[in-house]
């Protein structure tokens, strides 16, 4: 049975989107018809994720037998400096003409204990989580509401569990994600009069690159599994549905404001 295309013709912008979460939602996103365009870093180590993510792409057809490479766009850039984001969509609007749906995904997130955290690492863990997700979360806004017509969109925040709960290991991180749920509660209510919904996906514990190392340890990983009601570890393709949900305005036109956790049940068995 074929499945209903739930996003034909809408055009979707994700930072982050190269790996991981960011990845498996862009792919979703194309296989239900938008138009997308992610950003990445950039650099020689990103070369070999754009290839792969490009070829991946290539091997599937749109329903009516066209290839989905012309609905494609990859745009390097760091998103910790305020001018990224602004970059990004003017490029992205360059291309597909208009912006749907932004996803703002791109984060670190590195282990440290709180007396061993530098003003380094705090810095760039929330200039890359926070700092950036404002500014191109902004630069998606002031597109959606007074750069086409009719205004509107769906703004889509990558929180985190870790916005509910603490980390011994990662007071650095746990603020940011805590501040970007923040942001798309405000943002709601600030954007609302545009016809833009601003919502918070909050990922429990998600098997990517960024704890691939973590979640290596056998004993880590059980003990991790056995916390969670569902018993496994979350992929990052446990986002895109969610993802596609909050950016259908046919499925969720009246959902503003809100946070979503994704977590397997981890966070009620925590309480």
């Amino acid at each position: 049975m074929t499945l209903p295309q739930l996003l034909t013709g809408k055009v979707a912008a994700i930072t982050g989107g190269l790996t991981g979460i960011g990845r498996a939602i862009a792919l979703e996103y194309l296989h239900h018809g938008a138009s997308v365009a992610v950003n990445h870093l950039g650099g020689a180590t990103d070369e070999p994720h754009l290839a792969s993510l490009q070829s991946e792409i290539a091997q599937f057809q749109d329903y009516d037998g066209k290839r989905v490479e012309e609905r494609f766009l990859a745009v390097p850039g760091d998103v910790s400096k305020p001018e990224t984001g602004t970059e990004f969509i003017e490029r992205v609007v360059q291309k597909f003409g208009r912006l749907d749906v932004f996803v703002s995904n791109a984060g670190v997130c590195r282990f440290e204990e709180f007396l061993d955290v530098t003003p380094t690492l705090l810095t760039q863990t929330i200039n890359t989580n926070l700092t950036g997700a404002f500014y191109a979360v902004q630069a998606a806004a002031r597109q959606m509401a007074f750069s086409q017509s009719p205004p509107g969109g769906s703004i889509i925040g990558i929180s985190s569990i870790s916005a509910l709960v603490g980390g011994g290991q990662q007071t650095h991180y746990t603020p940011t994600k805590a501040g970007v749920l923040s942001l798309m509660q405000s943002t709601a209510v600030a954007l609302g009069k545009y016809n833009i919904r601003c919502n918070a996906l909050l990922p429990g514990t998600i098997r990517t690159q960024l704890n691939d190392e973590d979640m290596g340890d056998p004993g880590k990983r059980a003990y991790m599994e056995g916390r969670i009601p569902l018993g496994r570890l979350g992929q990052p393709r446990d986002l895109a549905g969610p993802a596609v949900f909050l950016a259908c305005e046919g499925l969720s036109g009246y959902v503003t404001g809100a946070q979503l956790l994704v977590d397997g049940g981890l966070f009620v068995n925590l309480q």
